[in-house]
């Protein structure tokens, strides 16, 4: 059932605010002296008996949102910077950067005007029934699972990087699986929030570390480092439509993951504080995704690699993996514990078993996250190519969800504003451009990857080579 309310003043919150017990059968339904009706639809309440999922405060929640967000796609950037140029690729994270916030904030709105919703698919189902709730709710799935696949990816390149290619790549992919499975089991987002920061500040100084390194460094650690080369460094670079349009996909998705955010505006104390939250979130990381990027690409031009922590060199790279790579497992898990949450939500929803500690409840989640898990890293050896992995997200399962349906989420609940005064009519019909934007993304992004994955494949499926390029034989 949806509820649209009006705005509904709140006490303040913390993290270390604690929820007062209630007689009201366990459960707690007020904000200090207000009975506050949106609880009566929220997905987990609040309750002292049995498992308690609100317990995250705004401040916890941004650095979820930016462990979320800053995680691969920060990584991939830079080689992106090169089909685009400086320019063009500056213009493409900032723009980018504002679409993915906008739309954020119009999920977030819609979420907690209807608090019946937990994820974009329940959001998809007030929208447009049942069948566009299970085609939402798949394609959720999917980007998670492949997020999640890109992650174990990631993981695997670290460990080859670090160890020289030390045994197959296939066995470090299983090793980068059970240990993303066994941090995304943790149930409740509020308990895996120390990870949250061990992560960002774990992937945030391995960048940095890099960027300084290759600012160090007289010529690239790729290019010849003898005689003449040529940087590869373009104000203006003029792509092809393939080269571009995966370029593109490749810097919206590296902010993309916004739909995220929403099962953890269920577990928030005050859903209403999750603006706060998300403009945190996206002014770090955008400011630190256009400085990073730009740095690497001046000093490496086509010579940055992918991931970039490769880029200034053997020593460097062993440095940066070997910080960043609590960071990589804390992606790939927040990615996976996103998607088992959802799973879990939708199969255990308005049952006993939900907020119980049952046989039943701890079946279905660890059921969800090993299952999921499993699919992860199949997909991860299937598609061994990580910006690749990345764009292929995004353009086939982000463009959608992430663009085109939050537009259209504002036209439902906005639809009288067609009829409305001038400054209403000009939010109408720039609203409609958002499901146009998405649809094309993700046919031009989807068939620009595929093409690009065909002419690039270089790797067999489930291959034992080494993919961080620390031996003479990768």
């Amino acid at each position: 059932m949806s509820l649209r309310v009006g705005s509904i003043k709140h006490n303040n919150s913390s993290d270390d605010e604690k929820v007062q017990p209630s007689s009201n059968g366990g459960v707690d339904e007020g904000y200090g002296d207000v009975l506050d009706p949106l609880e009566e639809n929220e997905v987990f309440k609040k309750t002292h008996e049995g498992v308690n999922f609100r317990t995250v405060g705004w401040p916890r929640a941004s650095v979820i949102f930016l462990k979320v967000i800053f995680a691969t796609g920060v990584l991939s950037i830079p080689t992106a910077m090169y089909s685009l140029g400086a320019v063009g690729g500056s213009l493409s994270v900032i723009g980018w950067g504002l679409v993915n916030t906008y739309e954020a904030v119009l999920q977030g709105n819609f979420r907690n005007a209807h608090p019946g919703c937990h994820s974009i698919a329940d959001m998809a189902e007030v929208l447009g029934g049942v069948v566009l709730k299970e085609i939402v709710g798949a394609l959720f799935l999917i980007a998670y699972v492949l997020s999640s696949g890109s992650g174990i990816l990631g993981v695997s390149i670290a460990l080859n990087a670090l160890s020289t290619h030390g045994a197959c790549t296939v066995w470090f992919s299983f090793v980068a699986t059970v240990l993303v499975i066994a941090c995304a089991s943790v149930r409740k987002f509020h308990s895996i929030g120390w990870l949250t920061w061990a992560g960002f500040a774990s992937i945030f100084i391995a960048v940095l570390i890099v960027v300084i390194a290759v600012t160090t460094r007289d010529r690239p650690a790729a290019a010849p480092q003898t005689g003449p080369y040529e940087l590869g460094y373009f104000a203006i670079a003029h792509p092809t439509f393939v080269a571009g349009i995966v370029a593109s996909a490749t810097i919206f998705v590296s902010s993309a993951g916004t739909s995220a955010f929403l099962p953890v505006i269920s577990e928030m104390r005050q859903p209403k504080d999750y603006n706060k939250a998300l403009y945190v979130c996206m002014a770090i990381v955008q400011s630190a995704y256009l400085a990073f990027a730009l740095v690497v690409y001046r000093w490496c031009g086509q010579w940055v690699t992918s991931p970039s922590l490769g880029s200034a060199g053997p020593t460097i790279k062993k440095v940066s993996y070997g910080i960043g790579l609590i960071g990589l497992i804390v992606s790939a898990c927040l990615y996976l514990h996103v998607a088992a949450k959802y799973l879990f939500v939708r199969i255990l929803r308005n049952s006993p078993h939900l907020q119980k500690n049952t046989v039943i409840h701890w079946g279905t989640w660890l059921g969800c996250t090993i299952g999921l898990g499993t699919i992860a890293f199949i997909l991860a050896e299937a598609v061994p190519i990580f910006n690749y992995l990345l764009a292929l997200t995004g353009s086939l399962c982000f463009a959608p969800i992430a663009i085109a349906l939050p537009g259209c989420l504002w036209l439902y609940d906005f639809w009288h504003y067609k009829n409305g005064s001038f400054a209403q009519k000009l939010m109408f019909y720039s609203h409609c451009f958002l499901p146009v934007l998405g649809a094309f993304l993700c046919v031009g992004g989807t068939y620009g990857t595929v093409q690009s994955i065909i002419e690039a494949y270089a790797s067999s499926a489930f291959s034992c080579a080494d993919n961080s390029g620390s031996t003479s034989a990768s």
